[in-house]
């Protein structure tokens, strides 16, 4: 979704082009989430004023990429880039265009009036954005987006314009507005009004305040102010989401001294800047006055921390950094032989055999006794659901269910209370999932929640959980995260099966295909020439089949969406099992087919199915076993991979179909990390 990054440094001399180059690093840093126009808000001096002290705000947007809005700051005459400003606020943003098309006027910041009282950046969508846009027409207020967040500086200018006392306070206006708001968003807030001073308040969308003080920062807490009432929210697993315990002491920060914060909807943002964190929760408003941070709350519930803790970052700047790769995905894809491993780490005992998930085994008797699970996703994350549901039928035996979060919402779907519940999700924001979360805890089920992202929405609303541990993922389209998924389920199913005498060679099985699953992703990566090679002889093509069955279903499944995201190609992954009830019409010898076929339980049905496709011309390009004669005898084109236990295989497989979809959509001349029309962290439905 659209990026936010604003930079307030206070008692910190800073010359506007230092401002300038911050806020743009900052853009960029965003700019794998997907975005087709972008703009700044800084101050500069009122032409229009006999006050030589007197400022206003600049808005500069422009549409493309953040470089074209770097050509446009220092075209700013009337701006001076060399003055030093001790304290200053600045804004930028990324949009990626839900309501009005990518225009510079559509873009943010977006502003209450000519003269930008008020301005503001938002991720998320409003909903009763046209209500509130027809009462304030009413009141006399012109608009000149199509967007749903003008209406938001134009509410707050309008609250302010009718305010009782002179001396309301921005945290207060904000307050007021937000009241206003259904939807979801994150918002950062700007005024003329209250110079060097910032709002900032989330729901339902992620932002992240960055401290970057002289002063060394320990774990520090914040105080929270509060009104009444307040919705209940979840309870974060500790040991599963790194969350820190609070101390008992409170202190504030800034506190007049020199200081610098950084707000923006991601880590990767701030991590160059400062690796003190603050993770907002909804209906937190976050000001800085003077210097000095403070946290407002809408609302209250009785155990609710009465502080947010300031967290250290884990991450490095050379996690989030290209390094001798031409894209993120490429980086990505060739760092799943250590993210497996980080997903693994600490968590699997090679010498004993035991497998312990921290954030789950206080509930694991709970887990066991439940009458179902049921594992909701969207996109990649869905995959991996369906990638492992037939291990953990096999080794939990208990119904699973693989859900679409969007359809199991449509569906209206009876949960009860002794359902668990898996929610799985890269960046822990996603919309649909989040929405899905919420509606099975009404019910009383066990929350879980499988993401990438400490800190997330996922995370702090799911009663457990495991962080997979796969590190920063840039690229658009999901790479790491997903294996690194696939193996954070099977250890739960291992964990699960632990106790179980007829289970026990099976999991050694696994356990041993775990230890050695590593080097194996090695030696796929190493046939990236090979595959580049294929690539040059499809590239041209306009579709593409994927086959496959059994545990290699969701390999197909993931490695059409892969293509299909990044190529353009049209691709579709399908089950060979269902080969005759239709996709076969669409065989010739002009439709790339790519087989997944593998020496496990469907090794003979998918041979039947290669038969059916040779006899209609197909052209299979098939993924197969080291020296499996049924196939290498034949001139078919292969890829041959390391064969490990049938329910890892799909590790090892959909890492050729993630080289392919790379090399095919470079073949293409199409931008690998920021495909058209999609964003990493979808929060809106």
């Amino acid at each position: 979704m659209c990026g936010i990054f604003a930079y307030l440094n206070y008692q910190v001399p800073r010359t506007r082009k230092e401002i300038f180059e911050t806020l743009v690093k900052g853009l960029q840093r965003l700019e794998y989430r997907g975005y087709d126009s972008a703009g700044v808000a800084v101050d500069g001096p009122d032409k229009t004023s006999t006050d030589i002290n007197s400022n206003t705000i600049y808005l500069i947007k422009k549409t493309g990429k953040v470089k074209n809005l770097d050509e446009e700051l220092y075209k700013k005459d009337s701006l001076d880039l060399d003055v030093e400003l001790c304290t200053h606020f600045g804004i930028a943003h990324t949009r990626w265009a839900t309501h009005g098309e990518p225009s510079a006027v559509n873009s943010h910041p977006h502003r209450s009036d000519k003269t930008n009282e008020f301005v503001v950046i938002h991720n998320g969508i409003i909903t009763n954005y046209k209500e509130l846009k027809k009462y304030l027409i009413t009141k006399g207020y012109e608009f000149e987006s199509e967007t749903d967040t003008e209406v938001i500086p134009k509410l707050i200018k309008y609250i302010y314009d009718n305010r009782e006392t002179d001396s309301i306070s921005f945290s207060t206006l904000v307050e007021r507005v937000i009241q206003q708001l259904e939807g979801a968003f994150a918002l950062v807030f700007k005024s003329r009004h209250f110079p060097g001073e910032a709002v900032a308040t989330r729901r339902g969308s992620p932002l992240l305040i960055g401290v970057r003080s002289k002063y060394e920062l320990p774990t520090e807490n914040i105080p929270i102010q509060y009104n009444s009432g307040r919705h209940k929210e979840g309870v974060q697993e500790k040991n599963s989401h790194n969350r820190p315990d609070c101390a008992d002491s409170i202190s504030p920060v800034g506190d007049s001294e020199a200081v610098e914060y950084y707000f923006a909807s991601d880590a990767s943002a701030v991590i160059e800047h400062t690796n003190k964190v603050l993770y907002m929760e909804d209906d937190d408003i976050a000001m800085v006055a003077a210097g000095k941070l403070s946290i407002h709350r809408l609302n209250r519930q009785a155990g609710e921390d009465p502080v947010r803790a300031i967290q250290t970052l884990k991450m490095e700047l050379q996690q989030i950094m290209k390094g001798n790769f031409d894209a993120f995905m490429q980086k990505e894809i060739f760092e799943q032989p250590e993210s497996v491993v980080n997903t693994m780490r600490g968590r699997i005992c090679f010498d004993t055999n035991m497998v312990v998930l921290g954030g789950l085994k206080d509930h694991l008797k709970e887990i066991k006794r439940c009458r179902r699970l049921i594992m909701i996703g969207c996109g990649t994350s869905f995959h991996a659901a369906v990638a492992t549901r037939q291990i953990l039928e096999e080794l939990t035996e208990l119904p699973v269910m693989v859900e679409l979060a969007s359809d199991f919402l449509d569906r209206n779907t009876p949960v009860f209370r002794d359902d668990v519940c898996f929610f799985i999700s890269q960046s822990g924001e996603t919309a649909d999932t989040l929405m899905a979360l919420r509606y099975c805890k009404e019910r009383g089920a066990l929350i879980v929640g499988i993401t990438n992202t400490v800190g997330s929405s996922i995370c702090r609303e799911t009663d457990c959980g495991v962080h997979i541990n796969a590190g920063p993922e840039i690229g658009v389209a999901s790479t790491k995260a997903y294996t690194s998924q696939f193996v954070a389920l099977i250890m739960f199913s291992l964990m699960m099966s632990e106790d179980r005498l007829s289970h026990q060679k099976r999991r050694l099985e696994i356990i041993h295909g775990l230890k050695v699953l590593p080097e194996l992703i090695k030696n796929v990566l190493a046939l990236d020439e090979n595959i580049k090679t294929i690539a040059n002889e499809l590239f041209e093509s306009k579709s593409l089949l994927v086959m496959g069955r059994g545990f290699n279903y969701a390999t197909c499944l993931e490695g059409a969406l892969k293509i299909k995201e990044i190529t353009y190609m049209h691709s579709e992954g399908i089950l060979a099992g269902e080969l005759k009830h239709g996709p076969l019409a669409l065989v010739d010898k002009d439709m790339p087919v790519i087989m997944i076929i593998m020496r496990d339980a469907c090794y003979i049905k998918c041979h039947n199915a290669l038969q059916q496709i040779i006899a209609r011309a197909g052209r299979p390009i098939i993924l197969c076993c080291k020296d499996d004669p049924e196939v290498t005898k034949n001139s078919y084109t292969t890829i041959e991979l390391p064969q490990t236990v049938d329910c890892l295989q799909g590790i090892v497989s959909v890492i050729p179909l993630q080289l392919l979809s790379f090399h095919l959509a470079v073949l293409r001349g199409f931008d690998v990390d920021c495909p058209r029309n999609l964003a990493k962290s979808v929060t809106v439905e």
